[in-house]
């Protein structure tokens, strides 16, 4: 089955390992507030906190499940937080995935982060990246968990 899925990241750090994974067969719509185009997001930084909110909102939309990549840094950004908090509120199905292992714009790997709080007090499934088909499987089973 298809699914329409949110991707949460440090966007300014971790860009460049999302961009690795984001073509996962079976995934459809994977979007997330200025995914597609970083102009969009840096003019969104400029108008403000409740601009950045509306974008995650609007990419929100019609999800089924949220994937929070789970970066360095990722643990403690008031956006990660709010997308876990809007997910949750909309009964998306949550799934942490940890990438800090993959290589960034300058073949460098990272140490683990920890796990954003509101992943651990949920009891949502955290997992380390493998591959596409792995990934796609964790999707599907935090759907399911959540009913969708």
């Amino acid at each position: 089955m298809a699914r329409r899925v949110f991707f949460s990241f440090h966007y300014q750090r971790d860009i460049w390992r999302i961009n690795q994974i984001r073509s996962i067969p079976n995934i459809t719509g994977c979007s997330a507030a200025g995914f597609q185009d970083a102009s969009l997001w840096e003019e969104a930084k400029k108008k403000g906190d409740s601009n950045i909110k509306k974008m995650i909102d609007d990419a929100l939309y019609n999800t089924s499940v949220t994937v929070v990549f789970i970066g360095n840094q990722t643990a403690n950004r008031k956006f990660i937080k709010y997308e876990i908090e809007q997910s949750i509120a909309r009964g998306n199905g949550v799934v942490g995935i940890q990438i800090h292992h993959l290589k960034n714009q300058n073949q460098e790997t990272d140490e683990p982060g920890s796990t954003p709080k509101l992943l651990e007090d949920n009891g949502f499934k955290v997992y380390k990246y493998v591959d596409h088909e792995k990934l796609a499987a964790r999707i599907e089973e935090a759907a399911k968990l959540a009913g969708k």
